[in-house]
Order: structure tokens, then sequence, then C-alpha cells
């Protein structure tokens, strides 16, 4: 199975990730730390999907960076709580 076998699915993917930005939107206007984290993080990855599907290395890599931290802020919140 390649990235490409999921191209069909790229249009649907990108209204998901648009979906769930406007939810983290909400949560952070709202100062839901963790909930605001728990939907960035499959925004970030669907949006590192569609980069590797385009060959676009900077939207790849930032949004690899932002996966990282977002991992990390939910499990420190788990940690520390």
């Amino acid at each position: 199975m390649t990235l490409l076998t999921f191209a069909p699915l790229e249009q649907p993917l990108k209204w998901s990730a648009f979906v769930l930005g406007f939810c983290s939107t909400i949560c952070v206007v709202q100062g839901w730390q963790l909930a605001a984290m728990i939907f960035s993080l499959p925004f970030c990855l669907i949006w590192i999907y569609c980069g590797w599907l385009r060959n676009e290395p900077q939207l790849k890599y930032l949004n690899v960076m932002f996966s990282a931290l977002y991992i990390y802020g939910i499990a420190r919140y788990f940690i520390v709580t």
C-alpha cells in the first residue's frame, strides 16, 4: 500500500482538518488546553499526510514538529494531573 492509495480521500481529509482546526480554535478561545491539543494533533497528522502526498517539505516538517509538541503536551498533562 502506498500513500497514493488514499489520494482520492485527500479532499475529505482536508475538510476534516478544517473542522478539527475550527474546534481547536474554539478550545483555545475558551481556555480548554487539553481539548485544543487533542483536536490539533489529528489536524497536524492529516496535514503531514497531505504534505507527503504532494511533496511539500515545509508543510511536512512543520507539522511533524507540532505533532511532537502536542504529544508531549498531552502526555505532560496526564502525568502532571
